[in-house]
């Protein structure tokens, strides 16, 4: 490509605002004059991205909470939609967030911009419906899981697996010197402010009960950024006025580290999402839960009621069975977690069993020597130079 070339990358939640920085280093490793803009957060803005829209606030969950900040994102999307005639980039990179970005590919596509998505939308569950919209928008699919390009065979998409960013991120990471505390378990209640709401305080009850039983035990709640780690705070304040009957333990509240608390740890107790996926690269047992907003649940559940008849949570999907037991809805409950909790703890029953299931997902996630960025970053370049040809 030459030097005045110019990539946009979209990433609107935290994960896809990580993986956006890590492509973008890799590009530049690549093409070292390629000029790259995009809406992202921390990481990418640390990366070096010239920030046109900053989304730390942007990644939600449910049909509820979307129609509550609906006119913001439209406002993003006129914004954006306007830039991109100006400025006309080779290609745009749209990382997940299926929502935003589906749309935006189809005005990327009437514009005649090339679109690559990275991290394809969870369409095997939610709505295969919009396979054919990708197929139409997208010039290139980079997946993370091995069994995507099945989902999209037939589709004329042209899809490859490039491996799971995380898999080099935690890698990258990982501190020698840090040794496992079997004493110690991690409390992950989520990243987004709705999560925090519905699984902070069973997060907090059943530390209350596992502490009950095995007063021995420590406890670490990271959360990923200070008004996070405020939130918490507060709420754990109020617990003891809130629970008069329930002795919360003392909680290592840690704000920013999240990574090394994955490593100090034993066992956890986290949010699904993707820091499931973290959590097994890092080599720690989870048990995990989730609540959805009643009314997005109960939409949900008609509209794809096979999400909840399967495994929820993304180690398992991989692996096709039960690695981390899940827990979602009424069934989260302190004395089910806390029972959970206890199996994976050092010596407890799932221990082994969750440690080889953890081998195999990451296994199945990694590409050979070579990192997914790095694949990702050749596949991108590739297709701005077939743009031009």
């Amino acid at each position: 490509m030459a030097a005045s070339g110019k990539i946009w990358i979209i990433a609107g939640e935290s994960s896809g605002d990580i993986y956006g920085a890590r492509l973008a280093g890799a590009l530049r490793k690549l093409n070292p004059d390629i000029s790259i803009s995009g809406m992202g957060g921390v990481e990418m803005k640390k990366a070096g991205i010239d920030i046109i829209v900053d989304s730390t606030e942007l990644g939600v969950v449910g049909l509820v909470e979307v129609f509550s900040k609906i006119f913001k994102f439209i406002a993003i999307f006129l914004k954006l939609s306007a830039l991109a005639s100006k400025e006309r980039p080779d290609a745009v990179v749209l990382i997940d967030y299926p929502g935003f970005n589906i749309r935006f590919a189809k005005v990327l596509k009437k514009k005649n911009i090339p679109v690559i998505w990275y991290i394809s939308p969870q369409v095997w569950v939610w709505r295969k419906s919009n396979i054919p919209k990708l197929a139409t928008y997208c010039r290139k699919m980079l997946v993370i899981f091995p069994f995507e390009p099945e989902v999209y065979k037939g589709s004329g998409l042209d899809v490859e697996f490039v491996g799971h960013p995380l898999v080099e991120i935690v890698r990258s990471r990982s501190d020698v010197s840090i040794v496992r505390d079997p004493s110690k378990v991690l409390l992950l209640p989520g990243s987004r402010f709705s999560e925090i709401d519905r699984l902070l305080i069973p997060v907090l009850e059943t530390a209350a009960e596992i502490h009950r039983r095995r007063p021995d035990l420590k406890f670490i709640l990271a959360a990923p950024r200070k008004k996070i780690y405020d939130k918490v705070l507060a709420e754990i304040a109020a617990f003891p006025q809130t629970h008069p009957g329930l002795s919360l333990p003392p909680i290592d509240v840690r704000c920013g580290e999240t990574a090394k608390s994955m490593q100090e740890a034993s066992c956890g107790l986290a949010a699904s999402g993707t820091v499931t996926v973290e959590c097994a690269i890092s080599g720690l047992p989870l048990t995990v839960l989730y609540k959805l907003n009643p009314l997005t649940f109960f939409l949900a559940k008609k509209i794809i009621g096979k999400l909840f008849r399967n495994h929820f949570t993304m180690v398992n999907i991989i692996a096709d069975r039960t690695v981390f037991e899940e827990f979602l809805q009424e069934q989260v409950q302190p004395m089910i977690l806390a029972d959970s909790l206890e199996k994976i703890l050092p010596g407890g029953s799932r221990r082994d069993e969750v440690m080889k299931g953890i081998d195999e997902v990451i296994a199945a996630i990694s590409c050979g020597s070579e990192t997914a960025s790095d694949r990702a970053a050749e596949a991108c370049l590739e297709v701005v130079k077939s743009a031009k040809s």
